[in-house]
């Protein structure tokens, strides 16, 4: 009694070692002292040494069953952490087959239950998973964790916890972002953010926009705001602008964290604590508006949303598959992760755990995929690490991959002058007209990269006030057709009298004059350059193949640059500012010999005649 008078104030006091020496004494006197081989179990299970836990609960269980049937729902919970799903299962249902248990002790119970018929079966069927260390370029004997990628897979960004000081028992730690580039394949040797990001507080829970001109990241009481709140800051360069509350529309008096940031810019998932959700922490999104500005974040439901906490939203640059953790969804135990798509009522459909190994019955609580869906990054302690919390990737297996993404990469220069231009750039869904990823270029590099989700064509854009625009096509509907990536180069023209460009996103029918719907995103785009350069006077061209007799081409050429000639007069183009002629056969780029020739040669052009 002695013993184990002082094992449980040990215990209380959660002096672990000391608590088992004692009981351990208390046992080797009389091993049928029930009470001591029951503390020794709960002992363990606090510690995490689930193994010596499972045995002391036998133990007391061996010598009577009946004299404390928690001992039972105890037992499963150590059962479960060592993926004894089975047993665990069927010693839950001795515990509710005791029917003078608590509601709420009965109700978790049947929670755990489901758990261990989920778990047993994903145990059963694992998933392939083989996770492979970032190496010492990355990792170091602190923690890191939540890695973000570019769309090109060239440079993460992710948090490192350093230990800063310790005293005794007492440890300072600080927070901050690290970057690494590759070169040659391989990840460059990290290094610190700097300022005015990272601060000696604590920067964290962070994402990284695909063309990672941005970073969107939590931050407590900064700034004179309370509490811990969104903020982003924008590159240029190597250098970045000083971060910025994303203001009182999207932060909230309660927790704001973990946000993540969509393909286009223009929707952040996150988490909250605020008022109104399902459980204590739900993903929310805000979106922006036409104008530019956040709107009031909307609630993603309880589709997504549990009365427990959701953590770590992360939206894939396809735009459709959301991957998050979870308490509440059923899982392995833990903290699981989970994935759900937009369907094509445009609301997310029931998430899918991502399965045994990935989930296990400890806590998973973040993922990333990059662009490509092929592979998932993580951070694990696991037994490779270099000391805590590593980053690790893996080859994600197929039914969990979102979209492929590809993506446009390139500089953006003065055609004459060979200067850096910061322009906007943007990839158009041709069939909707909506911007599927907008970005600009970098004002110090002229170096710009945006997404190119699969499974659509696209209208792809350069514009620069003072320039004339650059037009371009890409072909994304079939996915297996998809390049990796695109590289362009572009020289923007000086809008000046003779420049001219392509308009490489102008469809008509087949020996018609009658617009495509397709075509509709680029002309409004050529309206929008007339209006914003009322100087300009422009001729529309129009070219033909050399398919057909000479007449019958020169006239299909005049009434197809007659009718962009209407579409742009109809949004409000001046006529002054517009003439249009047909040229036939007569100026081929390309020969003739060839489709892909006269594909080139079928094409109409945007000719600046003066500039007043």
């Amino acid at each position: 009694m002695k013993y184990f008078q002082r094992g449980t104030h040990y215990f209380d006091n959660r002096q672990y070692d000391e608590a088992i020496l004692e009981l351990d004494k208390a046992i080797k006197i009389d091993s049928s002292f029930l009470e001591a081989q029951m503390l020794l179990g709960d002992v363990h299970a606090d510690d995490k040494n689930f193994e010596k836990s499972v045995y002391h609960y036998r133990k007391a269980i061996a010598l009577d069953p009946d004299f404390f049937p928690q001992n039972f729902y105890n037992l499963a919970k150590s059962e479960m952490q060592l993926n004894e799903y089975d047993s665990a299962k069927n010693h839950l249902d001795i515990f509710l087959s005791y029917q003078t248990r608590t509601f709420d002790i009965r109700a978790k119970a049947e929670k755990l239950r489901k758990i261990c018929s989920f778990a047993d079966y994903a145990v059963k069927h694992p998933v392939p998973f083989n996770p492979v260390n970032l190496g010492d370029s990355i990792n170091s004997t602190d923690d890191e964790y939540l890695p973000y990628l570019t769309v090109d897979d060239q440079t993460i960004v992710y948090t490192r916890r350093r230990l800063m000081r310790q005293a005794g028992q007492m440890k300072d730690y600080n927070e901050d972002f690290y970057v690494s580039k590759k070169g040659d394949g391989k990840w460059k040797l990290s290094v610190n953010m700097g300022s005015p990001v990272n601060t000696p507080g604590n920067e964290g829970a962070h994402c990284l926009s695909p063309d990672g001109m941005y970073v969107y990241f939590t931050a407590c009481n900064r700034d004179n705001y309370r509490g811990c709140d969104l903020y982003y800051s924008r590159r240029t360069g190597e250098r970045w602008l000083p971060p910025v509350n994303m203001g009182t529309i999207v932060n909230s008096d309660a927790w704001d964290s973990q946000p993540s940031v969509s393909s286009d810019g223009n929707t952040i998932y996150f988490l909250s604590a605020r008022a109104g959700g399902f459980g204590k922490q739900d993903i929310w999104k805000t979106t922006r508006d036409e104008r530019g500005y956040w709107t009031a974040p909307v609630n993603l439901g309880f589709e997504i949303n549990t009365p427990e906490s959701e953590l770590s939203p992360f939206i894939h640059p396809d735009n459709r598959t959301l991957y998050f953790a979870s308490e509440g969804h059923p899982g392995m135990g833990g903290t699981d992760l989970f994935y759900s798509r937009i369907g094509d009522d445009g609301k997310f459909q029931p998430p899918v755990n991502l399965g045994f190994p990935i989930n296990t019955s400890g806590d998973e609580s973040s993922l990333f995929v990059n662009a490509a869906g092929n592979m998932a990054y993580f951070a694990s302690n696991r037994k490779d690490s270099r000391g805590g919390l590593d980053i690790y990737a893996f080859e994600l297996y197929a039914e969990a991959r979102p979209a492929a993404v590809s993506y446009v990469k390139g500089k953006v220069t003065d055609k004459a002058s060979k200067a850096i231009l910061e322009a906007a750039v943007e990839v158009i869904d041709i069939a909707s007209g909506d911007v599927a990823a907008s970005s600009l270029s970098d004002k110090v590099t002229g170096e710009f990269l945006v997404c190119l989700p699969s499974g659509k064509d696209y209208a792809f854009n350069v514009s620069k006030e003072g320039y004339l625009f650059y037009s371009d096509h890409f072909s994304c509907k079939d996915p297996k057709a998809m390049k990796d990536a695109y590289h362009l180069d572009i020289a923007l023209s000086p809008a000046k009298a003779g420049e001219k460009i392509v308009l490489k996103n102008i469809f008509f029918e087949t020996n018609s004059f009658d617009l495509k719907p397709e075509s509709f995103a680029e002309l409004n785009k050529a309206a929008s350059f007339l209006m914003k350069n009322n100087n300009v006077v422009i001729e529309i061209a129009g070219h033909t193949d050399n398919v057909g007799d000479d007449k019958s081409n020169q006239v299909l050429s005049e009434r197809r640059a007659k009718s962009v000639y209407d579409f742009l007069i109809a949004k409000k183009a001046e006529t002054a500012q517009l003439t249009f002629k047909g040229y036939g056969e007569s100026k081929p780029v390309a020969s003739n010999d060839s489709e892909a020739g006269r594909a080139q040669n079928r094409r109409t052009e945007f000719v600046i005649v003066s500039v007043k």
